[in-house]
């Protein structure tokens, strides 16, 4: 099963996302749950690492794991507010159609330094 753990501070902004884990619903190279994971991952880091006014951290420190942490400035707000809302959303859709192979668990805390 695949665990999304997603951070978000008390505005709501994404400012951590860890990802581990195979669905193993599928064969490797034919499972679309994972194949749907990484890329909705993927997407979203690269998104916010063209962005001036958001720094990403993150790894892939093997296959079937991904994490990243976000700051932001004043200019980056709506911009990250708006890629989280992307990454939670698709990762909520691929779990609604396939609960047995993914968990998402979102936390929001009151303060978050990274």
């Amino acid at each position: 099963m695949i665990q999304a753990e997603l951070v978000l501070d008390n505005e709501g902004l994404l400012r951590f996302c860890k990802i581990e884990g195979h669905s193993g619903a599928e064969t490797r190279g034919n499972d679309i749950v994972c194949a749907s994971v990484s890329v909705l991952a993927k997407a979203i880091a690269i998104v916010l690492e063209k962005s001036k006014d958001i720094k990403v951290r993150g790894d892939i420190p093997e296959r079937g794991s991904f994490l990243i942490e976000a700051d932001y400035n004043p200019e980056g707000k709506d911009f990250l507010k708006g890629a989280g809302s992307c990454l939670i959303e698709g990762l909520q859709a691929v779990e609604k159609e396939f609960p047995q192979y993914l968990k998402v668990n979102i936390e929001r805390r009151n303060s978050y330094g990274t």
